[in-house]
């Protein structure tokens, strides 16, 4: 968990309203959920491996004795927790507002969340999440409303270029029946696969045997990676030939469908490319999956899916629903310090027997013109002055004396 200076907290809230202007210009409407949940809520299996790095809060009101009686059992000690992302809260949100919500509803998120993770590079314990999701429409288009505003964040923010990577659940179940392995062995198998990018082929392969997969099963995956294979287009041809047959054509066609659609909203080629290895861990996925990348970066700059089940487990009855969640303390990093930064601001350095009045009524004209003004006197050690005034985001200053006016007041950049 972090603080965050001036400057740094002004580049995030520059990065958050690019955001939040593209989403909405997308359609999409911002709602807030509170930052805890019920404790059976957030572990009732469909949050994957955060669910074990969820912060659980303490029931009130438990004595030392009761805390001792109930060590044993998280869910006696605990009735609440930290959300540990926004698509729980938000299938919970649903369910509760159904009637008060249009049928197809494009919701935004944007908001922190909490894990337990082991503080390193890049993993918070505390940390910004910005999600758009569709519910009520399992149609392709719902996938593309999703990519194209997703791509349109990165155009906005100067980072033209990005591309999505997809694949569909629904490809890897079939994919993993036509090799033989087993139905209780997918869920390891699955997590072997994800590392592929890590280890290559030969390292996954070796990793299946030793997990015991069944040898045949291995022996046909291993000849599946060992073919010869090119980048696959994203159309009916690219994907069957990427994938082994057997694969059902209600899957294929529903990413084909997503590609055209993705590439008319976009008026050129689709910037998607299928990986029929891209496996994404959250268990809730039933359908769609994808991953947002950027030639500048090895990583993933953001990702989601179709989680169609999740809803039905609050509401009663099937809703489809598929999100997507921008990294966006991945993508604060990526940027240039200055990225965003539209501001007109400016540090007004006074003298001393400058009165009062005078300096506050040429702070209300610049305030008055759009501008961010502070006040400083003037020090002995200007040129400190200045650099922390430039470190602090501001981009222009004005030497202020006793006979300054606003016709007078001439405005210097900050180097």
């Amino acid at each position: 968990m972090r603080d965050f200076l001036p400057a740094d907290k002004a580049r995030r809230e520059r990065v958050l309203a690019v955001i939040r202007e593209r989403y909405r210009a997308h359609g999409f409407d911002e709602i807030e959920t509170p930052v805890m949940e019920d404790y059976d809520r957030l572990h009732a299996g469909i949050g994957g491996d955060n669910e074990k790095l969820s912060f659980s809060i303490l029931k009130r009101g438990m004595d030392a004795d009761g805390i001792r009686a109930a060590a044993d059992d998280p869910a006696a000690l605990a009735d609440l927790g930290l959300r540990y992302d926004l698509t729980v809260p938000l299938a919970r949100f649903y369910a509760t507002h159904r009637a008060q919500l249009p049928t197809v509803f494009r919701a935004i998120q944007i908001a922190p969340v909490w894990r337990a993770e082991r503080p390193q590079k890049g993993r918070y314990r505390q940390f910004v999440q910005c999600d758009i999701d569709v519910i009520g429409d399992a149609s392709a288009r719902a996938e593309a409303e999703l990519m194209t505003a997703s791509l349109d964040v990165l155009d906005a923010l100067g980072l033209e270029g990005g591309s999505i990577r997809v694949n569909d659940r629904r490809a890897l179940d079939a994919m993993l029946d036509v090799f033989g392995f087993a139905p209780d062995e997918r869920p390891g198998v699955l997590i072997t696969i994800d590392k592929l990018d890590k280890v290559g082929p030969s390292g996954v392969v070796a990793e299946l045997r030793g997990r015991g997969a069944g040898a045949a099963a291995v022996d046909a995956f291993a000849a599946y990676l060992a073919r010869p294979a090119g980048s696959p287009s994203f159309d009916d041809d690219g994907i069957r030939a990427a994938l082994p047959d057997g694969i059902p054509d209600e899957v294929i066609t529903h990413l084909v469908d997503l590609g055209e659609t993705v590439a008319a909203a976009r008026g050129a080629e689709a910037p998607l490319v299928f990986d029929p290895f891209l496996v994404r861990g959250m268990g809730y996925y039933t359908g769609t999956i994808f991953e947002l990348a950027h030639p500048s970066v090895d990583y993933s700059l953001g990702g989601g899916g179709r989680y169609d089940g999740m809803i039905g487990r609050f509401l009663g009855q099937q809703v489809p629903a598929v999100g997507f969640s921008i990294g966006f303390e991945r993508l604060v990093d990526l940027l240039p310090d200055d990225a965003a930064d539209g501001d007109r601001s400016v540090v007004l350095v006074h003298d001393r027997d400058v009165a009062l009045p005078q300096l506050l009524a040429l702070k209300a004209h610049l305030v008055a013109g759009g501008a961010r003004v502070r006040v400083e006197q003037r020090a002995k050690n200007m040129k400190v002055l200045l650099e922390r005034s430039a470190a602090d985001g501001y981009t222009a200053f004005a030497s202020v004396s006793a006979d300054t006016t606003a016709e007078t007041l001439e405005l210097k950049p900050l180097a």
